[in-house]
């Protein structure tokens, strides 16, 4: 099976480290001439507007986000109005913002460089105000439209190896990643992008399936040749990342249509796109066929254990009666990502709070019921009260931190994020490292995939249970074996996979010219 040669996972991620050399010496510079266009525009098709409002869940944040998902029973599949909210506080479009070269257009999910580069599509069978059929989403209109007429979730099934949740559900998401409007940035690094920002936009989705008590859960081992193919994509420039089947039904999909190519016009994202081959050859490599979805389900590598001899802190999270009560659709609403941050600290209980939250669980293909993760976090308290500076390791299962080493760690945490003040400023730095060998042995180039979703999702989840609490975050990019080597001994033979720092949000503020 070509997803067992692990060699191609090792070969994108090493090329594609960060390290104080490699960001000094590369030449790339940002383009704004040729700047992508953040949505993808069927120019032929006819919009099915999305109804704006909709019913509020009344469900606090913190307890749509803690959810590890809801148990399918009986029927449930969302109508049109459930649809439209769930595609809105995922990657509707929250706010704008104009600046010298245009406007830039927020959504609800943070986004690396706010380039938007992931896509929905929804396929379902006959929904109360939609007919069965494939859909593309539009955040700048908010609408739907309609690639193919009729239910073909029999694909979808098929697709996946008879996974259960496709089999059962009205509706599926399908979110995709398109190459170039993320590369024109962030160069080949975008495979590792695929997988955060998909992430970020996942953990939205599965609070408000959670606050609506709508069975969710994340495939992501489907035969990718027969996805694409059904979303009519162009896999040279978009490829399909994850599904997403919403509710359940008691009844099986029908025999699906044939599924002839479409060849629909795309209007180009810019006027022209530079290749980078090691993302389509890290997708190639971790693609998988028809035979060898069933061996990517099951039970995830067991963590490293690591040195365990530092001081132990147990967490003291906020329970269920004193968590803020705001709604996970006002919370999503007023998410940013913080610019800058306050040099002031965080309470214990705020941080406790946040990992708690944030690790009681993903409903995903490559998990299992146990609540396994793929990566482990690690963290840096620069400003915490009640618990000393300095470097930690967040035991999960036991919900404890334990102490690394001791020590104001701001300069450190500013150079690992790529010389940067804001993880320098937070109050708290979290690091997803992973035991990326044994990720890639149990699940083969697969895997790679996997870990960067996983590591999106957290991340997701640690935005919205920040801001719930009336705190900031942000997402950044790291020197990767730098990071490794701060945490080690401990983290000594895993890779660096993502960073969020937290803490409170401040405003920049303009110092006048001297008179």
């Amino acid at each position: 099976m070509p997803d067992r040669n692990t060699a191609a996972a090792w070969e994108y991620h090493n090329a594609t480290k960060h390290s104080w050399q490699s960001v000094r010496s590369s030449r790339h510079s940002l383009d704004f001439a040729n700047y992508p266009m953040p949505f993808k525009v069927y120019p032929t098709l006819e919009p099915i507007p999305l109804p704006r409002e909709g019913q509020q869940s009344g469900v606090a944040a913190l307890s749509a986000v803690s959810s590890p998902g809801v148990e399918p029973s009986g029927e449930v599949a969302p109508d049109l109005g459930l649809l439209a909210q769930l595609l809105f506080f995922s990657a509707g479009i929250t706010r704008h913002r104009k600046w010298s070269g245009g406007e830039i257009f927020f959504r609800a999910a943070a986004c690396t460089g706010a380039l938007y580069e992931i896509e929905l599509y929804v396929v379902c069978r006959d929904l109360q105000g939609l007919a069965a059929g494939v859909y593309h989403f539009n955040p700048a209109d908010f609408a739907l439209r309609r690639l193919r007429a009729g239910d073909y979730r029999a694909s979808l099934v098929a697709a996946t190896d008879g996974e259960a949740a496709v089999a059962r559900a009205p509706a599926v998401i399908v979110s995709t990643g398109t190459y170039w409007r993320n590369a024109w940035k962030y160069q080949a690094r975008t495979y590792r992008h695929f997988g955060w920002d998909n992430g970020t936009l996942h953990a939205n989705l599965l609070a408000m399936c959670a606050a609506r008590q709508l069975p969710a859960r994340v495939v992501c081992g489907f035969a990718d040749e027969e996805v694409n193919r059904l979303l009519d994509l162009d896999t040279l420039r978009e490829v399909a990342l994850t599904l997403v089947p919403l509710g359940c039904s008691e009844s099986s999909p029908p025999e699906p249509p044939e599924i002839p190519a479409l060849g629909l016009e795309v209007v180009p994202p810019s006027q022209r796109e530079v290749d980078y081959p090691a993302m389509r050859a890290m997708h190639a490599a971790s693609s998988l066929a028809p035979g060898e979805i069933a061996a990517w389900r099951g039970t995830p590598p067991a963590a490293a254990a690591g040195e365990t001899q530092g001081q132990r802190v147990a967490l003291q999270p906020l329970g269920d009666d004193a968590i803020p009560r705001d709604t996970i659709e006002q919370v999503i609403l007023r998410r940013g990502s913080s610019r800058r941050f306050a040099r002031q600290p965080i309470l214990f209980a705020q941080l406790s709070t946040l990992l708690d939250r944030a690790t009681r669980g993903i409903p995903a293909d490559f998990l299992d019921a146990s609540g396994a993760q793929l990566n482990e976090l690690y963290v840096i308290a620069n400003a915490v009260e009640d618990l000393p500076s300095g470097a930690y390791y967040f035991h999960r299962q036991r919900r404890e931190l334990e102490c690394l080493k001791e020590g104001n760690f701001r300069k450190e945490a500013a150079y690992l994020g790529l010389d940067q003040e804001l993880p320098g400023d937070a109050a708290a730095c979290v690091f997803f490292l992973a035991d990326l060998r044994a990720t890639l042995e149990r699940y083969g180039n697969r895997g790679y995939r996997a870990v960067q979703l996983e590591a999106g999702i957290l991340g997701g989840k640690l935005y919205l249970a920040a801001y719930a609490q009336g705190l900031g975050a942000t997402g950044l990019t790291f020197y990767d074996d730098d990071v490794v080597q701060f945490f080690s001994p401990h983290a000594a033979g895993k890779s660096a996979i993502f960073l969020v720092a937290l803490g409170h949000s401040a405003r920049r503020t303009l110092v006048p010219p001297p008179a």
